[in-house]
């Protein structure tokens, strides 16, 4: 978000609905998107009861907690997209910002203490160097400072460029996705509790795989932070 001087005498466009106001958001279409919707604790998948949905309570993946904002689709979804691929670089700050008011109270309720470190989902090197950033790092930036916990750009590397996952069905995903990340440099995560922060989690294929990376090498639990979570 928009320090308050600056946002007097710069007003902004919201993205969604475009009235010129205050924000990168507009206050209305940021009351539609975080509005309380009951979800999986685990997959953040939006459910009728805070329950774990019927896959995750059969077969839980390897992260332990997700939450998010919001579901991906119309109309907010158009802030995934405005920051992936407009540049629109201040929704990072502000997915940042409303993910920090939510999470503490996420990680009570799930009765988890706050993670030891966050990183963010890398992409492939060619992908970086076409986009030009990283998404997810540019909201785990913000977002560790804002909760004022450590973070690393680069814990997890990905090994090769994988075929864009939204093509693929989910058995193909995880076939897609295997061996994909390595840690960047040795080390250990004996015990700790690592975040994974991405923009979207979709089938949740990316980040299971990146999250048994993490417990491969010793993290305790590892809990998912995404702005967006396709229904």
């Amino acid at each position: 978000m928009l320090p308050g001087a600056l946002c007097a005498l710069l007003p902004c466009q919201c993205t969604l609905c475009g009235a010129v106001q205050d924000d990168v958001v507009c206050r209305q279409c940021a009351g539609d998107l975080l509005r309380p919707v009951s979800r999986c604790p685990v997959c953040a998948l939006a459910r009728k009861r805070n329950q774990p949905c019927a896959a995750c309570a059969t077969g839980q993946p390897a992260f332990d907690h997700a939450c998010t904002l919001g579901d991906y689709a119309p109309p907010q979804d158009g802030l995934v997209l405005a920051l992936k691929f407009g540049n629109v670089l201040p929704l990072a700050g502000w997915l940042a910002a409303a993910l920090a008011a939510r999470l503490p109270a996420a990680w009570a309720a799930a009765h988890l203490r706050p993670p030891d470190l966050l990183a963010p989902v890398p992409l492939s090197p060619q992908r970086l160097a076409e986009r030009g950033f990283n998404q997810a790092w540019e909201i785990a930036r913000p977002l560790a400072r804002a909760l004022g916990l450590p973070s690393d750009p680069v814990l997890l590397r990905r090994r090769r460029d994988t075929a864009t996952q939204h093509t693929l069905d989910l058995a193909s995903r995880q076939v897609n996705l295997r061996d994909a990340f390595r840690l960047s440099r040795p080390r250990s995560l004996a015990g700790r509790h690592v975040a994974l922060v991405d923009d979207v989690m979709t089938s949740g294929a990316t980040l299971d795989e990146a999250a048994r990376m993490l417990k491969a090498h010793g993290a305790a639990r590892v809990s998912v932070i995404v702005a967006l979570r396709t229904p």
